[in-house]
Parts: C-alpha cells; sequence; structure tokens
C-alpha cells in the first residue's frame, strides 16, 4: 500500500494539478475571507474564520474530483493497470494507497489555511478572542469531508476511463450528498421522511461536528460513508475478472 502511496504522492506533486489544487484552494478561501467586500472577517465583524468554513465544502466539490478523477481512468486508459495488479500487493492495498495520497493531497492544502487563525487570533479584541474548540471542530469535519468527497472521486474514476467523465459525475454525486440530500430536510411537506433524507447528507454531519462537540454518531457516518465507496470501488476494480 505504502508503495503505492508514494508513487501517487510523487505523480501529483510532480505534475501543474497539485500546485493548481493548492493555489485555488487558498486564493478562493482568502478572497472570501479578506479580500471581497460583504464576507470578510472586518465586514462581520467577528473574530471567526466561519466564511472560511462554509464556503470550503463546495470549493472541494470542485478540486477533489479534479484530485482523484486520473486515479484509475489513467490507469485503463494507457494500459497500466493490469500491469499494477501483477506487483505484488492487493487490489484493497492499491485502492488504500491512492486514497490516502489523494487524502493527503488535500489536507496539505488545507494546513497552510491556519494562517488564517493566526491573523484572525491576532485581530481579536482582546487578543486571542477566537472559538478556539469551535475552529479546531471544524477542521476535524472539514478533513473527515475531504475524505468522504475523496473516496467518491475515487469510486467515480473506477467506471470510466475519461477523465472528463469521472470529474463531471464525482463533482454531481459530492454535490448531491452535500447539498441536495440536506434541503429534502427542510421541505415541510414531507415531514419525517425530509428529516431522515437529511440526516444522510453529508452537511448535516458536518455542520454537527464543526461546532465543536465531536459526536461518536457523526465520525462514524462520516467513516461510513468513505467505507462503502472504497468498498465499491474495489467491487468495479473486481468486475474486470467477470
Amino acid at each position: 500500500m505504502w508503495t503505492v502511496y508514494k508513487k501517487e504522492i510523487r505523480s501529483f506533486l510532480s505534475s501543474l494539478i497539485a500546485y493548481i489544487v493548492m493555489g485555488v484552494f487558498l486564493l478562493a478561501t482568502g478572497l472570501f475571507m479578506w479580500v471581497l467586500e460583504g464576507s470578510t472577517i472586518f465586514d462581520l465583524g467577528l473574530a471567526s474564520m466561519l466564511v472560511m468554513f462554509q464556503l470550503a465544502p463546495y470549493i472541494l466539490i470542485f478540486l477533489v474530483p479534479a484530485i482523484t478523477m486520473r486515479s484509475f481512468s489513467d490507469e485503463k486508459k494507457y494500459g497500466t493497470l493490469e500491469l499494477l495488479v501483477t506487483k505484488p500487493v492487493s487490489e484493497l492495498n492499491i485502492i488504500l494507497g491512492k486514497y490516502l495520497a489523494s487524502l493527503s493531497l488535500v489536507i496539505i492544502a488545507i494546513i497552510p489555511t491556519l494562517i488564517y487563525y493566526y491573523s484572525i487570533y491576532q485581530l481579536g479584541a482582546p487578543v486571542g478572542n477566537i472559538d478556539t474548540g469551535a475552529m479546531w471542530g471544524s477542521y476535524f469535519g472539514l478533513v473527515l469531508l475531504a475524505a468522504c468527497y475523496t473516496s467518491v472521486g475515487l469510486f467515480c474514476s473506477s467506471l470510466t476511463e475519461n477523465q472528463i467523465v469521472a470529474l463531471i459525475s464525482s463533482m454531481a454525486l459530492c454535490f448531491l450528498f452535500y447539498q441536495v440530500l440536506g434541503l429534502f430536510g427542510e421541505i415541510q411537506w414531507l415531514n419525517a421522511v425530509g428529516k431522515s433524507l437529511g440526516w444522510f447528507g453529508l452537511d448535516y454531519h458536518y455542520y454537527s461536528v464543526s461546532r465543536g462537540v465531536i459526536d461518536t454518531r457523526d465520525v462514524l457516518y462520516f467513516l461510513g460513508f468513505s467505507a462503502f465507496f472504497v468498498v465499491s470501488t474495489k467491487l468495479v476494480f473486481q468486475s474486470r475478472k467477470w
């Protein structure tokens, strides 16, 4: 698994994709937090990173699929998949290696935003007047959310050899699970059914963790969601033998 992981990391860092992803993420969050009028922390008058944590899930819907779209699509397109499976590594380890490498790149893109936290910490009145618990909870939730997006992206990449198809389908699925399911909970005439569907939405659990109180149910949901798509990827991976 670690051999695949290191191979994927080297591949990412030797291409422009990694640097574009990190640059776009930092630029977008930075603009909304500090520059664009109406959404900056100065306009809100709060020592909080709320703007970034509300915006980041939507940015990642575009960026995570851009990272994962070539994971298996390229292997299929260039015929290197069969060569990969001849190596002394199991199919699950191949999938996990690619999964962890993609997730690591997303986390690397998120880490520099700690500069924003330090800046807000210093700008607070008095200094340090920021809800640190909610901030760390939000970071934890964002990593768990990125893990779910990554699992969806790998699954979609395993279905096709076309990177664009993998990109669009994974973006659509991520948006469905993050935004659309949550909307059902707000439709009054659906009553309990809508609330039940809303509970399955990624946004419900993301905002729950972002409050700074880590609920085991939320963590298990994220882990179960990621595991489901990783296992689904493995089933698609094995279907080539049928």
